[in-house]
């Protein structure tokens, strides 16, 4: 039988209950990283049991208080403070951390564990996830709050780390916030001087205090980070501040409550040991066996209460603006909700339709902007913004205003900040209200990589756009000429890359990306005009389904099947024309989505790619990819015309034509395919 203490719980007892989870569980898993937890713990109880607006019993109210933890490799102490309070996170999962199938993986992942905002690990990236949420919320409080209600009206708080503060995105990020004043955002610093290969002051001796200042922040310098009242009276001045974010610089020990390994690498990232943690108990004063947790400690952690009444006081206030403002409200919860307005389909179908009347020549870049244009108006929630290249990648349309500090605007100028701006628009996407779509030229998508990957990993509704898409970038050479990124973001799971041909595939492309819920896009196009391409009506009902004939053989004899993306398809459709006169027939397939076309049935696939007709793929890219779709590469009736050296810099008609881009190139590379 458990004992209990005879009084409540002071703070530093409930702080011991994650330590000694955290180390438990560390234990029990024989991975992971206990220092963190044990060193936050103090911290943790100021935040989350006295400021943290929240209900365990619905993580997903609107009003809710964001939580992140960007040094996610602390898993542990989210795990502890979500199962303390009173969230869907029984202690057995606690004992199955880092355990296939558990909801407490290695690192915490938004949509496994109920009460995890985003998911984070990769350095760096929670801050900037942070700065999106606190930038809608912001927006959405300019856009929704009335004088008499404030119905979208919480904070913004993230933990982070030394790691943190070494990434560059934590630069980008931190340096846009404050240009922003988001006010409702809070950082917390914990500064214990110690990474994996030990005492930090080695390889980073930042003065953070001035560094965060000069981003225009408020910075609250030498925080007590054991001392839970000293904590408490930091969150309290800082959230006096209201045109600035807030740094709280915390100073702790890691590991701390270890006798031999607090305040070492030791405490970092390895589980301490046995006869560490029994050494901690008796240092903690903490008798109970691992896992268990007295009742009066559970009692005093328990925020379903205190969450319950802040929702229903919500509600209220939600209710009475419901009332006032009743298609506003339903707005609201639309956009929250990510639905898409009633109608928009027909917007989709209606303007698709213009484009292929229109029957425009134009740089797909044009073209994405000419569907921007076609669907913003539409879509309140749409925001976007660009990585100092708007005049470039055509990111704006008419109706873009830039958000500033003063104005809500829908259009963020992200500066030369690729990182950020791509974790930012993750943030925005994970708090809800907003459908984000950020721009930068294909090749810098390098820089954002990572943050591209765990918009796929979190299934989010993020779109990234990217221009100049491949060699016809032209002069400005191979520095800029992204031979391989169209292939390498095909790559990643769940990551939906659209490469479209011409105005109307660009205005599908567009739609899909809206349409689509639960994953992000890659919007993909040119810089050079791509000539318009004729179709039927149900030629253009079948560009959604990714891969579609766009052209049929055209004649009897020999039969091949070119497959093209973006700009090589008017190239596949003018060596079609070529290769008749030879007598074989050619059937010329656009494939702007292959993750899409995969996706179709085993039927579908085989009626656009018989499989007894010969393949030639053609792309200004590296080649590799394209041998799942043609056959492999020693097979004589199987080709890709690309591109498996960097570019060169000249015009883009002479390097189109110098590797082998051309009409004639493509069609001698049929006649050996099919002979």
């Amino acid at each position: 039988m458990t004992t209990t203490p005879a009084t409540a719980p002071s703070a530093h007892e409930l702080a011991n209950a994650i330590r000694a989870l955290a180390m438990d569980a560390v234990e029990a898993a024989k991975s992971g990283h206990p220092g963190m937890p044990m060193g936050m713990a103090d911290i943790a109880v100021a935040l989350w049991k006295r400021h943290l607006k929240h209900n365990p019993a619905d993580p997903h109210w609107p009003d809710r208080d964001r939580f992140v933890l960007s040094n996610g490799h602390g898993s542990m102490l989210q795990y502890a403070l979500l199962h303390l309070t009173g969230y869907d996170l029984a202690i057995d999962e606690l004992r199955r951390f880092r355990q296939l199938d558990s909801k407490t993986p290695g690192h915490p992942e938004v949509g496994r564990t109920p009460g995890v905002e985003t998911t984070t690990g990769p350095l760096g990236q929670g801050l900037a996830n942070a700065v999106g949420m606190a930038l809608a919320e912001a927006l959405l409080a300019r856009e929704f709050n009335t004088p008499e209600q404030r119905i979208v009206d919480h904070r913004t708080y993230v933990f982070l780390g030394d790691g943190c503060l070494m990434e560059g995105i934590s630069h980008e990020a931190a340096s846009l916030a404050g240009t922003l004043k988001l006010g409702k955002l809070m950082a917390f610093y914990d500064d214990n001087g110690i990474s994996i290969d030990g005492h930090v002051r080695g390889w980073f001796t930042d003065d953070t205090v001035r560094r965060f200042e000069a981003y225009g922040w408020h910075v609250i310098p030498h925080v007590d980070g054991h001392d839970v009242e000293a904590v408490d009276a930091a969150i309290i001045a800082a959230q006096a501040v209201t045109d600035r974010p807030t740094l709280l610089c915390c100073k702790t020990t890691i590991g701390e409550g270890a006798p031999t390994k607090a305040g070492t690498a030791a405490a970092h990232g390895s589980p301490l040991g046995a006869k560490e943690i029994a050494g901690a108990r008796a240092a903690l004063h903490w008798p109970w066996p691992p896992f268990e947790i007295p009742a009066a400690i559970y009692a005093a952690w328990d925020a379903r209460p205190a969450g319950a009444a802040s929702e229903a006081a919500w509600q209220q206030t939600f209710a009475a603006y419901r009332a006032a403002n009743p298609e506003r409200a339903a707005e609201f919860m639309r956009r929250m909700a990510g639905e898409l307005p009633a109608g928009f389909a027909d917007t989709v179908r209606s303007f698709v339709a213009s484009q292929a009347a229109k029957a425009e020549t134009v740089a797909t870049r044009k073209a994405s902007q000419e569907a921007i244009e076609g669907y913003a108006r539409h879509l309140p929630e749409l925001i976007g913004g660009a990585a100092d290249l708007t005049g470039s990648v055509f990111t704006n349309w008419s109706g873009s205003t830039a958000i500033t500090a003063d104005h809500r605007g829908n259009y963020v100028n992200f500066g030369v900040r690729e990182f950020a701006m791509s974790a930012i628009g993750n943030g925005i996407a994970l708090h809800g209200g907003f459908i984000p779509y950020v721009g930068t030229f294909l090749t810098f998508s390098d820089y954002a990589r990572n943050a591209v990957r765990l918009a796929a990993l979190m299934k989010l509704r993020t779109l990234f756009v990217y221009t100049h898409d491949s060699i016809g970038v032209g002069e400005d050479g191979p520095t800029h000429q992204p031979v391989e990124h169209v292939s390498s973001l095909r790559l990643i799971p769940g990551m939906d890359v659209w490469r479209p041909c011409d105005t109307v595939e660009s205005a599908v492309a567009w739609a899909q990306a809206i349409e689509r819920h639960h994953g992000p896009t890659c919007l993909v196009f040119t810089r050079q005009n791509c000539a318009f391409v004729p179709r039927t009506p149900a030629t253009i009902e079948a560009i959604a389904r990714g891969g579609y004939v766009v052209a049929d053989f055209n004649g009897s004899g020999k039969r091949a099947t070119i497959i093209a993306t973006g700009s090589e398809v008017a190239l596949a459709l003018a060596a079609r024309d070529v290769l008749a006169k030879d007598a074989i027939a050619v059937r010329v397939v656009s494939m702007p989505c292959t993750s899409v076309f995969d996706r179709q049935d085993a039927a579908y696939r085989a009626s656009v790619l018989p499989v007894d007709v010969p393949r030639v793929a053609v792309e200004a890219g590296v080649t590799a990819f394209w041998h799942r779709y043609v056959g492999r590469d020693d097979d004589p009736h199987a080709a890709v015309v690309g591109i498996d050296s960097f570019g060169e810099s000249a015009p883009a008609g002479v390097l189109f034509e110098h590797f082998g881009f051309t009409v004639d190139h493509v069609a001698a590379t049929v006649r050996r395919v099919v002979a």
